[in-house]
């Protein structure tokens, strides 16, 4: 239940309906005339907030920073439209409470309300009849954060690749030569030791290296994937809004003194 301790904290708290989604923030605050205590808000909706919907908070829960109504959203952007402007009449109050299911709109009377002021006692402000004697500037700030996205991945892909290879590797043959010796003492016996004159033959076996070629797997490096964070500065831009507080002095038609 909130209470009229809770007026000046619902002004701008955000509003959530039954199914957890945000309707708004809060604009305006109806309370009621005899007791203070809170009977309507008004949640600014639409594009930058531009419209304002009513909906009741006799049934609506407050923790401080938001307000949960039992109400879906569509539904609360489809009550009946009603100014704005400080009161609200019988009628309008009633055509309410019928769209929102409660036919005991008699004993409720008008109600008043409490805009973005901070107190609820009566001041000077033209536009309302429970404002202080100062304005609110408010204006709003960008709040920009990141998140994770994937935007692709990489594999690691191991395929077979052929290419020629040419080694030069030394090979060995022999070859006959003749080697003539004249007669000597030394070898005079060998050269005697045979018949004077006949025929013979002498053969030697000639050798040669042939190349062979084996092949063989050896392990040569291994490969992994990885990721390595790379930061580089983006520049978003959005459109904000902020108010002006333009001072008027007396008998002063115009002015563009702002704050």
């Amino acid at each position: 239940m909130i209470s009229a301790n809770n007026v000046n904290d619902l002004v701008g708290a955000t509003t959530y309906d039954n199914e957890g989604d945000k309707v708004g923030s809060v604009g305006q605050v109806y309370v009621d005339p005899d007791t203070r205590a809170p009977l309507w808000v008004t949640v600014k909706t639409g594009l930058f907030g531009t419209s304002e919907s009513f909906v009741p908070v006799d049934d609506a829960s407050f923790d401080g920073d938001t307000i949960r109504v039992p109400y879906e959203k569509a539904f609360i952007k489809d009550a009946p439209r009603v100014e704005d402007d400080g009161a609200m009449s019988e009628a309008e109050e009633n055509a309410l409470y019928a769209y929102y299911g409660n036919a005991e709109a008699g004993s409720v009377g008008t109600a008043n309300v409490s805009g973005t002021s901070s107190t609820t006692t009566a001041g000077y402000d033209t536009s309302g009849s429970t404002t202080d004697d100062a304005m609110t500037r408010s204006e709003e700030r960008l709040h920009v954060g990141t998140e994770k996205v994937e935007v692709g991945r990489a594999r690691l892909r191991k395929h077979v690749v052929t290419e020629m290879k040419t080694i030069t590797v030394p090979v060995s043959r022999e070859e006959v030569t003749l080697v003539r010796e004249p007669i000597s003492e030394a070898n005079i016996g060998d050269a005697t030791a045979g018949p004077d004159i006949s025929e013979e033959e002498h053969e030697i076996v000639l050798t040669e290296e042939r190349v062979i070629v084996s092949k063989e797997t050896v392990p040569v490096e291994r490969v992994a994937l990885d990721t390595k964070t790379v930061t580089e500065q983006r520049q978003v831009t959005e459109e904000v809004a902020h108010e002006e507080i333009e001072l008027i002095e007396p008998g002063t038609a115009d002015t563009n003194n702002r704050i």
